[in-house]
């Protein structure tokens, strides 16, 4: 299984439908929320170069959005 980390925000509709597809696929993830965590935000802007989220790592491969069909194709999925 890849290793995967999603960075969110509550109130974040894409990271919610992010989430629900990780779980639809039985897709273990760790979820770090970037209005709570300043270290986690930080690590979020190193790898994406910007504040927008949901920011996906999939194993190094950093997807900014949720883009399922790259998403899907990271994963293994498609």
């Amino acid at each position: 299984m890849k290793n995967v980390t999603i960075y969110t925000t509550p109130t974040c509709g894409f990271c919610k439908a992010a989430k629900a597809y990780f779980k639809e696929n039985n897709v273990e993830y760790s979820e770090k929320d970037v209005t709570q965590d300043m270290a986690a935000q930080e690590e979020m802007m190193t790898k994406s170069g910007q504040l927008g989220v949901p920011v996906i790592d999939i194993d190094g491969t950093v997807i900014v959005g949720f883009d399922k069909p790259k998403v899907a194709q990271e994963l293994g999925l498609s």
